[in-house]
């Protein structure tokens, strides 16, 4: 199943939901269909590509922060590419290793296969001479949806 887009009434982005919990939105009429596949139909539903919210959702609690920490969205940011190496990433790595302080934060954690991983060990990138082709940042709501 893919995932579908909810927009708010307003047309900002609040989240992605599969395709079963979208035509259960426009089933329950709490939403309606903003962009569709063309030609494609589930019984009286166009099959949505992205849906909008009929009643508008304060969300306050977004504003200033991006997405809590998860190692999930950690290998998402890097697109699930080694930070070393490019080659397809497995686990994450801590830039100064957790042994010495490192904490989960976004600034401090990179996607990593686990052969680039073992090596680097408990050392940092220049420690270990191995340059980071990424630079680690904190995403933003917005940028998590494109």
């Amino acid at each position: 199943m893919s995932a579908v887009l909810v927009l708010n009434a307003d047309c900002g982005p609040l989240h992605r939901v599969s395709l079963r919990h979208a035509l259960r939105m426009l089933f329950r009429q709490v939403a309606v269909v903003h962009e569709a596949q063309p030609d494609t139909r589930i019984g009286v539903y166009p099959v949505p590509t992205v849906v909008r919210l009929v009643s508008y959702v304060v969300t306050r609690w977004r504003r200033g922060r991006g997405p809590a920490w998860s190692r999930a969205g950690v290998l998402v940011r890097d697109g699930r590419r080694c930070a070393y190496c490019g080659a397809a990433a497995s686990t994450i790595d801590h830039v100064l290793p957790r042994s010495r302080g490192g904490r989960n934060e976004w600034h401090n954690t990179v996607a990593a296969c686990g052969r680039c991983n073992n090596r680097k060990g408990d050392r940092t990138p220049a420690e270990a001479r191995m340059p980071l082709r990424i630079t680690p940042f904190a995403p933003i709501w917005t940028a998590s949806f494109h």
